[in-house]
């Protein structure tokens, strides 16, 4: 192969990763829900942790009495263990994607992969927490509520049986639809507009 068959070869050498300037154009508009991604993350932070240290005071707000303070202390510590080894995630999350720069293709797709996983980590994040919210339901119940003494005691009748396991169905019902429509509201949407661009890149 001469010179000039090296040079016609290189010429017709269509690299994956060559952005043309539509192309350009396309990836820069990936910015916007990208952006807007990045702020909920940063005030999800924000709200997460003004949420844990409130929930930290509510037995002194409320006036819990002094037998419920190492149970709940000792379920807060828990709580915050898991809240801080997810957040911990999302913030490195967020870190990659303060980094990311959208300059070709391949890299706007592994950031929308990057996103989805995320978005399931969220959802597990949810779930992770259902645990404590039955639980806290059952300590408001066994020291707010007549019929707790009772529950915990053996003596309960039926309705109040119904009633508590109608309650703990509900709120794990309500903590994953929850979760679903918070994750789909606040990065789900944006997702999918930087799926729709993968695929408009797609049909060039």
């Amino acid at each position: 192969m001469d010179f000039n068959e090296l040079q016609s070869a290189w010429n017709n050498d269509n690299p994956k990763n060559v952005v043309l300037p539509a192309t350009m154009e396309q990836l820069k508009a990936a910015n916007t829900p990208l952006d807007k991604i990045k702020k909920n993350l940063r005030n999800e932070f924000y709200y997460q942790g003004i949420s844990i240290v409130i929930l930290g005071f509510v037995p002194l707000i409320k006036g819990f009495p002094e037998s419920a303070l190492v149970p709940f202390y000792l379920l807060f510590a828990i709580f915050t263990a898991v809240c801080i080894y997810y957040l911990v995630k999302l913030f490195i999350f967020y870190r990659r994607l303060g980094n990311t720069a959208l300059n070709t293709k391949d890299s706007l797709y592994e950031t929308y992969v990057d996103i989805r996983i995320n978005m399931e980590l969220y959802k597990t994040f949810g779930f992770a927490l259902t645990p404590f919210v039955i639980l806290f339901l059952l300590g408001v119940l066994f020291y707010k509520l007549p019929a707790g003494a009772a529950f915990f005691s053996g003596n309960i009748d039926n309705s109040v049986l119904v009633t508590l396991v109608c309650s703990v169905v509900f709120s794990i019902l309500f903590m994953g639809l929850a979760g679903e429509w918070w994750v789909h509201y606040f990065y789900g949407k944006y997702a999918r507009e930087i799926r729709k661009i993968l695929d408009t890149l797609k049909e060039e």
